[in-house]
């Protein structure tokens, strides 16, 4: 059984937040998965749409580096602590396990040619 349970959201980081966020509602018609009910995306750092399988996320970063910004894939695991463990034994290099909000742990890593990754678990 693997312990990754899927890719389920492509990463961008964008530095105007509203102005990315209404092109992909309002332009390329997605629907808004997170946060709902929001009509200027200006004070907001998350935006997720519904695309499928595999949700569309802006993330804001209004200090891009080169390098440090590209998109990002982020896969859902079962249970974060074995999932870090396993991988981090198999030789991902991975960060620590930390939680920005309750009921979400995340922990980054880069693949071998330094493309940006994550594994997150969510209640």
């Amino acid at each position: 059984m693997s312990i990754i349970k899927g890719l389920t959201k492509a990463i961008i980081y964008v530095r105007d937040m509203n102005t990315q966020a209404c092109f992909y509602r309002d332009v390329l018609n997605l629907t808004v998965i997170d946060p709902t009910n929001v009509d200027n995306y200006d004070n907001v750092i998350w935006v997720e749409f519904a695309t499928g399988e595999c949700s569309l996320v802006l993330h804001l970063d209004k200090d891009k580096q080169l390098g440090q910004d590209r998109p990002k894939l982020a896969f859902s695991v079962n249970d974060m602590e074995t999932a870090h463990k396993m991988l981090t034994e198999r030789g991902a290099k991975l960060t620590e396990i930390r939680s920005r909000r309750p009921g979400l742990k995340v922990a980054d890593g880069f693949d071998p040619e330094g493309n940006p990754f994550s594994i997150y678990y969510q209640e």
